[in-house]
């Protein structure tokens, strides 16, 4: 049985030069060796599979809160349309003149609500429903929903918006999240 040659060290000079290592010695006492140790594995090639894994979960992250973030955004426009729908219905009343577009009804309002433009936002996707409210004689004061379209100053109008935002985020199951607001006020023209 050989043993495998020992590296040979030279020291050149004096006291404190470096140690020079023979590498051929090494190589060759290293050959066909898979294994290193008291039985660990080569770990040549780990970091590649490492970076792979700890990437994808950061994308996965910061994916998740690009998402989120437009989720906000599209929040907040769902109830800035609401609101904006309810203002263009309380001042095209029945009894609306000087306009071209008086007496509104709920396509209008939602031909008016897709055209407003926001970056980022889909307007196919905006659904609105239009609910006009009768005040009672009586105090208090109760609402009652209409059979059909009372637009009367003094009746109530309420608009409700729904928007359906895809949610897209990589390695994960891709949906659509449905978000809602409401706005209700009183007919003025």
């Amino acid at each position: 049985m050989t043993r495998a040659a020992r590296p040979r060290t030279e020291k050149p000079g004096g006291s404190g030069a470096a140690l020079r290592v023979d590498s051929s010695a090494l190589r060759e006492a290293g050959e066909g060796k898979k294994w290193r140790g008291a039985g660990a594995l080569d770990e040549s090639g780990s970091a590649i599979v490492e970076f792979g894994v700890s990437a994808a979960v950061l994308l996965l992250v910061v994916f998740g809160i690009v998402q989120c973030a437009m989720a906000l955004y599209v929040y907040n426009y769902v109830g800035d349309a609401a609101r904006a729908g309810t203002r263009y219905a309380i001042v095209r009343g029945g009894s609306c003149t000087g306009m071209p577009d008086c007496d509104a009804q709920q396509s209008d309002i939602q031909t008016y609500l897709r055209g407003i433009q926001y970056p980022g936002i889909n307007s196919s996707n905006l659904n609105v429903t239009v609910t006009w409210y009768s005040a009672s004689t009586s105090e208090p004061t109760t609402w009652t929903a209409c059979a059909g379209q009372c637009n009367a100053p003094g009746n109530a109008v309420q608009v409700q918006v729904s928007y359906a935002f895809p949610l897209n985020i990589p390695f994960w199951k891709n949906g659509a999240i449905t978000m809602q607001s409401s706005s209700q006020m009183v007919i003025s023209n």
